[in-house]
């Protein structure tokens, strides 16, 4: 089952910030959170990071770059979009410098959002469950081990006795290999099954 994708905004602007928040949880995807300063977007994110911030760029007392920086660097996987009233190509170049995944000119159109948010859930793989997320990623990482050793599918097959077909639905992270299968997988690359396991950032 797909889980919530936790969505975090930064807006200063009390008005915008209620209408974009509602707007995102009508959605029905997100589980939103919204902030009025930076400070409580931070410490809110020490507890629980967000998968996605929308960062309006113009604040009182903070900058926006300022903060997307702060966001990346002690939260390298987060997703920030940026929402701006004052569109500058300077800010853009900026924004994209520092790793922001989109920038959102004011006014914008719902449609417009859910489309920047949808490229944002399929970019980063987010929504899916930890199952599946554990599942693709043990997948890349055999596919990693093979590819490293210069093995085709075939010769991993003929090390392992599994199909070609197993193989590649196991490295795509379609299906999950059985406990058989992943024995054997380890087997092939002289690797105990903890070691593989402890090798996935999961």
């Amino acid at each position: 089952m797909a889980e919530l994708v936790d969505i975090a905004i930064l807006d200063d602007d009390l008005d915008f910030r209620n209408y974009l928040e509602d707007l995102v949880r009508d959605e029905g995807d997100y589980q939103v959170r919204a902030f009025a300063t930076a400070e409580e977007l931070f410490a809110s994110s020490e507890q629980q990071v967000p998968e996605i911030v929308l960062l309006d760029m113009k604040m009182g007392a903070d900058d926006g770059l300022q903060v997307a920086e702060t966001l990346l660097t002690r939260w390298p996987g987060i997703c920030v979009i940026i929402i701006t009233g004052y569109p500058s190509l300077e800010d853009m170049r900026t924004t994209f410098k520092l790793k922001v995944f989109d920038y959102i000119s004011k006014p914008f159109s719902l449609a417009q959002l859910r489309t920047v948010l949808q490229h944002a859930v399929d970019e980063y793989g987010l929504g899916r469950g930890a199952y599946a997320k554990f599942r693709e990623k043990l997948g890349h990482r055999i596919k990693m081990l093979r590819t490293e050793r210069d093995w085709s599918l075939k010769d991993l097959a003929a090390a392992t006795r599994l199909s070609m077909s197993q193989i590649s639905s196991i490295e795509r992270g379609i299906n999950m290999p059985s406990l058989d299968s992943l024995l054997a997988i380890c087997r092939a690359f002289d690797r105990k099954p903890s070691e593989l396991l402890a090798s996935i950032e999961f």
